[in-house]
């Protein structure tokens, strides 16, 4: 079993940064395929940035567009997403998520082949 509690949401003024962080109890993390997805009300989730179990490579949704980072460290048993040049746009609740295997797909998999979610962090950027 594997929890993720995610901080480092708030209240940004476009064009500013946030990095938001995921921390997770449970073995072998190591294993894990995780990601970052976002929601806002009325919407579907959607995939934000994800790191693949089986060779940690990135993947990215075309609005990010350079200007988030997605990073995993095994020892701390923690993820992050550095996001810069903020958007109105990027206002959602931002969720951490795990699974493992990564699903065999390529680029960002679907939000329901995830296993693994935390709670949400917010994240609200003015114009």
């Amino acid at each position: 079993q594997m929890q993720l509690a995610e901080s480092g949401g708030g209240l940004v003024q476009s064009g500013e940064s946030l990095r938001l962080t995921c921390v997770a109890s449970g073995r072998n993390f190591h294993w894990y395929g995780v990601g970052w997805f976002r929601q806002v009300p009325g919407k579907e989730r959607e995939g934000v940035a994800v790191i693949k179990s089986s060779d940690d490579s990135t993947y990215y949704a075309d609005f990010v567009n350079g200007r988030f980072t997605i990073s995993k460290d095994n020892a701390k048993n923690t993820v992050y997403l550095q996001m810069n040049n903020l958007k109105p746009e990027d206002t959602a609740v931002y969720y951490c998520a795990a699974t493992v295997p990564s699903p065999p797909v390529i680029g960002i998999p679907r939000y329901t082949l995830y296993a693994f979610w935390g709670q949400g962090t917010q994240v609200t950027v003015s114009s």
